[in-house]
């Protein structure tokens, strides 16, 4: 029987993924109050279901102190479950409450930053004993679809660690969550070729113009080296989830460029990657 404990951080996506998880033949059950999941453990030991995901956040009980000991127990007497805990940035996570004018389960004064500050601090203990962790900051219904298809029906193996490879431009601002930014203003600029103006760093001809660079892909390299030498420290100081920012002067060519190459060297690490060009359709 494949047991799977969904938790996380209120609005990471936690009742989509118990969605996509029921769609795929999981018996699902969400928010069960912490003191019945041992008897619920029990029955479903019992039954014929051998797939089951059960749903918990911060709804189903203010006592995480008794989740931690019934885990504990369930593992003392060799209960079988998995924990897939979904993650997300305070950022995003205040846009989402602010677009659903939702209330946080802890922000009773009103404070939805201070909610989700608080739901972070209890739900640690759960965060360390995961066997999955997915940062849903930058991921589309699709792409966390793919990536549970891949944990949970492919049965695939699965690193807890998302690359966001970003391009932008530096007249428009520097991605305020970014972790490593990297300027390309260096390289020559297609920009002044009369050409390739209007086109962007996804077209050939500009791609082209770019990598003929020597420096281009020596940049690629140092920057290749660079990432395979820190992505494995970052892994071991807990962190599941690295922003890197590729900016030039207005984020269409250059930028959008580096962006599609080091994105295309790093897929071969195993990690989750992903690529998105922020400035590409501004003026």
């Amino acid at each position: 029987m494949r047991f799977v404990i969904v938790t996380g951080m209120s609005g990471a996506g936690k009742s989509s993924v118990l969605k996509m998880l029921e769609d795929a033949g999981f018996f699902c059950v969400d928010n069960l109050p912490f003191k019945l999941v041992k008897k619920f453990v029990n029955l479903i030991m019992q039954g014929n279901n051998d797939k089951v995901a059960l749903g918990l956040d911060i709804r189903s009980g203010q006592s995480l102190e008794e989740l931690d000991k019934v885990l504990d127990d369930m593992k003392s007497v060799g209960y079988p479950y998995e924990i897939l805990f979904l993650d997300c940035s305070p950022e995003v996570l205040v846009k989402r409450y602010k677009e659903t004018r939702r209330i946080h389960p802890l922000s009773q004064s009103g404070r939805v930053d201070k909610g989700i500050e608080l739901e972070r601090e209890k739900l640690d203990f759960l965060r360390k004993k995961a066997d999955v962790i997915i940062d849903t900051s930058h991921l589309l219904i699709r792409e966390l679809k793919a990536q549970i298809d891949k944990i949970y029906i492919e049965d695939k193996n699965f690193k807890n660690f998302m690359i966001m490879i970003l391009s932008f431009g530096f007249k428009y601002g520097i991605p305020v969550d970014s972790d490593l930014v990297f300027d390309v203003r260096f390289l020559p600029n297609p920009f002044y070729v009369t050409e390739l103006k209007t086109k962007t760093g996804m077209d050939a001809e500009v791609r082209k113009f770019v990598m003929d660079s020597e420096l281009a892909g020596q940049f690629l390299d140092k920057l290749e080296d660079m990432l395979t030498f820190l992505i494995p420290h970052y892994i071991s100081e807990g962190k599941n989830q690295l922003v890197i920012s590729i900016g030039c002067t207005g984020g269409k060519h250059r930028s959008v460029t580096l962006t599609n190459e080091i994105a295309e060297r790093m897929v071969g690490l195993g990690y989750g990657i992903k690529t998105e060009h922020r400035d590409i359709e501004k003026e």
